[in-house]
């Protein structure tokens, strides 16, 4: 039996998907082998890459002068990749919004000078600071900032005003919403919270930003060459890489991102609803930075806290305990989440309230 899995990742994929997967695993387009057993320069695993490539084009609207790349090593490797392929004066600012964007600035600084422009860390990562009151320096390569934040539930609603490139980890908002690219010279998502099982990671990149990758970057690190290769430059997440098309395809059938996103805003606002008109749960973070894709509460106490994630469990709604790092619970109502599951966990929200207060 199916459970309503609210897992931040990995996390809940669309069953049709899975159906397909299913379907196709022994037997990958009459080939006789499955998907996960074919050589990945082979036409076959070759046709899967570049649809998945071209598909996220249109699904993003990605324009001709940026290219998508499908790497290993997950969003952390990326905390090393981009500095290493994109520090020229030596220098970037962080925005720190939360644990991975910490991670990213910590990483970063064994690589260049590297400084925090805005910090929300004080008041326990629950508002991104007033874009209009953030400075950064002069001559800086990049300004790094986390777009959702999968611990907090934060989100940005407005990008920082700079000159320099902009970089964003999307790993875990990654096709929820309608984003313009062009915004962006370099965005990365792992897509193991919304789009594929994990392995595999996106990076999107300004091809002008390609080729001046340190001479102490790794080969695999080094995004001109995975761009020369079609990320086929050693063997790729193949499997990964082919749930990510099966994913791409259901998310076009669904009417894409514009569609989606109005589906996951309805989804949100009845969860947000019901959270903030009761007197027994409570979200902590700005509601203008609430995320849409992970909702964290709490209850009364810690106890109740425990209890919650327990008896939820045994109702069939599962991991939902919150990150050490904020305690409480967590709901990541992803795009494969669907809005019977919100739905569910509403009125075991209010069972639990009734019989706690």
């Amino acid at each position: 039996m199916r459970v309503f899995n609210f897992a931040a990742g990995p996390s809940t994929l669309p069953l049709p998907v899975l159906e397909q997967a299913q379907k196709e695993l022994l037997d990958y387009n009459n080939t006789g082998m499955s998907i996960i057993e074919m050589s990945h320069r082979g036409k076959p695993f070759m046709a899967v890459n570049d649809e998945a490539n071209q598909l996220l084009r249109e699904l993003m609207n990605i324009p001709d002068d940026y290219s998508v790349l499908f790497v290993q090593g997950g969003a952390t490797q990326q905390f090393a990749a981009v500095p290493l392929n994109l520090l020229k004066n030596g220098k970037a600012d962080y925005i720190l919004t939360g644990n991975f964007a910490a991670k990213a600035y910590e990483e970063g600084t064994k690589y260049g000078d590297m400084a925090i422009a805005a910090s929300s860390k004080d008041a326990g990562y629950t508002f991104i600071p007033d874009m209009k009151d953030v400075k950064f320096r002069d001559g800086i390569d990049y300004v790094h900032t986390t777009y959702n934040n999968t611990i907090f539930g934060t989100r940005y609603t407005e990008l920082p005003k700079t000159d320099a490139t902009l970089v964003t980890d999307m790993s875990s908002c990654i096709l929820s919403e309608v984003v313009d690219v062009s915004k962006f010279g370099l965005i990365y998502a792992g897509a193991q919270k919304n789009i594929a099982p994990a392995g595999l990671t996106i990076v999107i990149v300004k091809k002008e930003l390609l080729g001046n990758a340190s001479p102490i970057c790794p080969v695999m690190l080094n995004y001109a060459v995975q761009d020369k290769n079609n990320s086929l430059y050693n063997t790729p997440p193949c499997f990964p890489i082919y749930m990510s098309l099966l994913v791409f395809r259901w998310l076009k059938a669904m009417g894409g991102v514009p569609v989606m996103q109005k589906i996951n805003e309805e989804k949100a606002k009845l969860l947000y609803g019901f959270i903030d008109n009761s007197s027994f749960y409570k979200n902590k973070v700005a509601v203008k930075d609430r995320s849409i894709m992970n909702v964290p509460f709490i209850t009364p106490n810690e106890e109740l806290d425990a209890k919650f994630v327990s008896e939820a469990t045994k109702n069939g709604l599962v991991s939902l305990k919150g990150h050490r790092l904020a305690g409480g619970m967590r709901a990541s109502i992803y795009n494969a989440m669907p809005i019977e599951g919100v739905k569910a966990l509403i009125d075991f929200m209010k069972k639990f309230e009734l019989e706690n207060k």
